[in-house]
């Protein structure tokens, strides 16, 4: 399970996805997640799909490869299912005892599992055609006008890029941590709520532990390397937007603007 997490991950690959500015694929992925809340029906939904369909095929990431990262978001899907299918009002077409589903409720229930996957695979794509020097700098920028009132752009542009690079290296520290337990007769599958999760301080110790190791040795690293903020540092790679940036950003929004239209214009569910 825990090597099936792609985000945080990058894929190389020579398309002209990861060729583009990260600033168009950062921005892209906003307004994407933004107009899949806007959405209410199949039409929206199918357009939404055949876009990230293209950009996937594009980007020449496999399917598979990105699919394999919507099984660490099954039991956030399961639960989000399952809290609107029996919470939401509506005309009752099914119960039992005191379960009831309404239309209303299931329609929601629906809608909410298409955009959770949607918006994961969206965010995938993004983090997997960017690198994290990439990252970086595209946050910096596009947060610059901030630096006006005194907000710290690079730290934060910094801080956010590594954290999300993180990811992927702990669940692997998590999965060579559990492997060992488990070699030495750890069993964290058996028994009740309670003593699964005790059983899980014998992971979460050592994990901690090696986190805090390993951002102190990228501190120290940094500061061997007189690392001092983004104050009067130059670039070796300028972010310079090209011809095919501003056609990514012309189709990107086409299609969000036909998205967000046949999703709120349209009455067919």
């Amino acid at each position: 399970m825990l090597r099936d997490i792609t985000i945080g991950q990058y894929y190389q690959a020579d398309s002209l996805i990861h060729r583009l500015d990260p600033r168009v694929k950062i921005l892209s992925t906003f307004v994407f997640i933004i107009s899949l809340f806007a959405v209410n029906n199949f039409f929206g939904y199918f357009i939404a799909a055949l876009y990230l369909a293209i950009i996937i095929k594009i980007s020449k990431v496999p399917f598979r490869f990105i699919m394999r990262g919507m099984k660490t978001i099954f039991f956030l899907l399961l639960i989000t299912v399952v809290f609107n299918l029996f919470l939401t009002p509506g005309n009752t077409i099914f119960k039992l005892g005191f379960l009831t589903i309404s239309d209303q409720g299931l329609k929601m229930a629906v809608r909410m599992a298409v955009r959770l996957i949607f918006l994961l695979i969206g965010s995938s794509i993004m983090t997997l055609t960017t690198t994290p020097n990439q990252l970086t700098d595209a946050l910096e920028s596009l947060l610059k006008p901030l630096k006006k009132i005194g907000i710290p752009v690079h730290e934060i542009s910094m801080m956010m890029s590594i954290a999300l690079r993180f990811i992927p290296i702990l669940m692997e520290e998590t999965d060579k941590i559990m492997k060992a337990q488990m070699a030495r007769g750890a069993d964290f599958e058996s028994g009740n709520l309670l003593q699964r999760a005790k059983s899980l301080i014998p992971i979460l110790v050592p994990l901690f532990i090696s986190a805090f190791r390993r951002a102190n040795d990228l501190a120290m690293a940094m500061e061997a390397r007189c690392y001092r903020g983004g104050d009067g540092r130059t670039k070796m790679k300028p972010l310079i937007y090209k011809r095919c940036d501003y056609y990514a950003y012309s189709f990107m929004a086409v299609c969000n603007i036909a998205i967000i239209v046949l999703g709120r214009i349209s009455k067919i569910y």
